[in-house]
C-alpha cells in the first residue's frame, strides 16, 4: 500500500487521546458508495470533482522514475490519487502497471507494504471506467465486474479501504465480505446495492455463491493476493472452485501476488493465467535492513518487566507487541492494565466486529498499544508504529520479517526489539539466515528488569485473578458432540 506518514505526536506513557473517528464511521467500513458521476457536480458535494484537472496536480519529471500522469489513467483516479499525495510509481508499480493497464495477465513477488495494493485496484478501476456497463434493477444474484480474494479478514479489509480511497471519484461501488460478520447484513447489500468490486476471504465468498445469492459468471478482472498464504493456509481447494466459477482465462484478466514465486506458485499461474508477465522485486527481507534491530537476552521471568520499563523510557509514538498464543496475548494485555498501561488486543479469538473497532483506534491514536498474535503481521497498514516489541520470539523466520515490517514504514524509521528467552533463543539463527545479517544481541540492564513494589503486587493480583476464571471456567466445560472436527474446507471461517 501507498500513503503518506501522519506523524503522531510523542507520547511516552502511551496515553489514550480523543479519538479521530467516530463509532458512526467504524461502523461504515462493509460497503462503499461512491455516487455516479454526475453527481459530483452537485453544489457543496463532499467528493467534487467537476473543477479538478491535472493541472492541479504538479510533479516534476524526475529520472529514473515513473509519475503516475505518465500512465494516462482517467482524471476521476487521478484526482483520488492527487488527494492521497501519491507521486511517483513504486519498484513493484513502475514494473507491472503498464502492462495491467493494457490488459494483460500479471503476476509479482510483492509483500505488503511495496504498493502492490494500489496497482492492481488502479488498473481494476481504470479497466472499469473504460468499458462501462449499465445496471438494471438489482437481481437475486449480485454478478460483479472484479473480484480480489484474499486469504484473512484484516487484508481484505485493507484492501477495500484502499479501494475505497483510490475509488473515490469513480462513481464505482465496492463491497467487502468474509466470515465473523453479520451474513444477512451483507447479503441484503448484495442483493439491493450490487457491487462492481468485491474484496473477500475464499469462504465467505464460495456461501453467498452456493446460497445463489453471488454469480461469478461477469468478472472480468481477478485478483488473487498473498498467493503464498492461501497455499500455507490450506484455501487452494477454496481458490480453484472460485477460478472454475469465473469466465474461462481467455476472457478474463487474472492478477495474482506473492511473497515468494515458488514452483507451487509458478504452476498455478500458469494453469489460471494467459502468458502472464511476471515481475520480481527485493525480498522483503531485504528491507528489514532500514529498521533499527535489538536483541535482548535475558530470563523470560524478566520480559514484563522490560517492556514496562522500555514502554516507559522509549519515545513510543505506537506500538505492537507480538505473541506467539492467544492466551499469552490475553495475559500479557491484563497484566499491561493493571500496570496502569492502556492497551487493546488483537488475536483470533477477539470478534470481527471489535476486531475492526480495535484497528480503527489504533490507526486514528485513540489506542496506542496493541497485543497481537500474527493476525496482525500481515495485511495490517498502519502509519506511525514507532515500534514493534516481538515478546515472544516467533516461531518462524518469515513471522519475524512481517512483524517488524509494521514498523519503518514510508520511508519512516521504525524501531524493532525481540526479547530472547532460554527457549526463543534457539529461533534467532534461523532468522539470522533468513534475512541475511547476524543480529545484535545483548543483556539489558538490571534497572530495566525491575518494576516498582505497587505495581508488581498489581500485576501479580491480575495474574491471579486470570488463573482463578480459568480454572473456574474448566471446572464447568462440558465438551458437546462433535467439537473439535475440523469443518469441511468450503465452510471454514477467516
Amino acid at each position: 500500500m501507498l500513503g503518506r506518514r501522519h506523524k503522531t505526536p510523542h507520547n511516552p506513557h502511551l496515553e489514550q487521546e480523543k479519538p479521530q473517528l467516530s463509532a458512526k464511521h467504524v461502523g461504515q467500513h462493509h460497503v462503499s458508495r461512491t455516487p455516479p458521476q454526475h453527481a459530483h457536480d452537485r453544489p457543496g458535494s463532499h467528493q467534487n470533482h467537476s473543477h479538478w484537472t491535472p493541472a492541479d496536480f504538479l510533479v516534476p519529471q524526475k529520472d529514473g522514475a515513473l509519475r503516475f500522469h505518465d500512465l494516462n489513467l482517467p482524471n476521476t483516479i487521478l484526482h483520488a490519487v492527487a488527494d492521497l499525495e501519491f507521486s511517483y510509481c513504486t519498484p513493484i508499480q513502475e514494473k507491472i502497471l503498464p502492462a495491467l493497464l493494457a490488459g494483460k495477465d500479471a503476476g509479482g513477488r510483492a509483500q505488503t507494504g511495496t504498493g502492490k495494493t494500489a496497482a492492481f485496484l488502479l488498473a481494476i478501476f481504470a479497466r472499469l471506467l473504460k468499458n462501462p456497463v449499465h445496471r438494471g434493477a438489482p437481481k437475486r444474484s449480485c454478478m460483479p465486474r472484479a473480484l480480489v480474494i484474499a486469504p484473512t479478514r484484516e487484508l481484505a479489509m485493507q484492501i477495500f479501504k484502499d479501494a475505497q480511497a483510490l475509488g473515490k471519484y469513480c462513481g464505482l461501488q465496492s463491497l467487502v465480505v468474509f466470515g465473523g460478520m453479520d451474513y444477512k447484513k451483507q447479503q441484503g447489500k448484495l442483493r439491493n446495492s450490487p457491487p462492481d468490486l468485491i474484496v473477500a476471504t475464499p469462504g465467505r465468498l464460495l456461501d453467498f455463491q452456493s446460497n445463489g445469492y453471488l454469480n461469478l459468471r461477469g468478472v472480468e478482472i481477478m485478483v488473487i493476493d498473498e498467493a503464498d498464504r492461501m497455499l500455507d493456509m490450506g484455501f487452494i481447494p477454496d481458490v480453484k472452485r472460485i477460478i472454475y466459477s469465473l469466465p474461462p482465462k481467455e476472457r478474463r484478466q487474472t492478477m495474482l501476488f506473492s511473497a515468494t514465486l515458488s514452483d507451487d506458485i509458478l504452476r498455478l499461474a500458469s494453469r489460471w493465467m494467459k502468458d502472464p508477465l511476471l515481475i520480481e522485486t527485493e525480498p522483503e527481507r531485504v528491507t528489514v535492513d532500514a529498521i533499527e534491530q535489538r536483541i535482548y537476552v535475558m530470563g523470560a521471568k524478566n520480559k514484563f518487566a522490560l517492556l514496562f520499563n522500555l514502554l516507559r523510557r522509549e519515545a513510543v509514538e505506537r506500538a505492537l507487541v507480538f505473541r506467539n498464543r492467544r492466551d499469552s496475548v490475553d495475559l500479557l494485555a491484563k497484566k499491561l492494565t493493571a500496570a496502569g498501561v492502556p492497551c487493546a488486543q488483537l488475536s483470533g479469538e477477539v470478534p470481527q466486529e471489535k476486531r475492526i473497532r480495535i484497528l480503527e483506534d489504533f490507526r486514528s491514536g485513540k489506542i496506542r498499544l496493541v497485543v497481537a498474535t500474527d493476525v496482525a503481521g500481515r495485511g495490517i497498514h498502519v502509519e506511525g508504529i514507532s515500534h514493534v516489541f516481538n515478546y515472544d520470539v516467533p516461531e518462524e523466520a518469515e513471522d519475524y520479517v512481517h512483524r517488524i515490517g509494521r514498523t519503518g514504514r514510508a520511508g519512516a524509521s521504525g524501531i524493532a526489539i525481540t526479547f530472547a528467552c532460554e527457549e526463543g533463543s534457539f529461533s534467532l539463527p534461523a532468522i539470522e539466515k533468513y534475512i541475511g545479517r547476524s543480529l545484535p544481541c545483548s543483556q539489558p540492564d538490571d534497572e530495566l528488569l525491575s518494576i516498582p513494589e505497587d505495581i508488581a503486587s498489581k500485576v501479580a493480583a491480575a495474574i491471579a485473578a486470570a488463573h482463578h476464571r480459568r480454572h473456574s471456567s474448566q471446572g464447568h466445560f462440558r465438551p458437546r458432540p462433535g467439537r473439535g472436527r475440523r469443518p469441511p474446507p468450503h465452510r471454514r471461517r477467516r
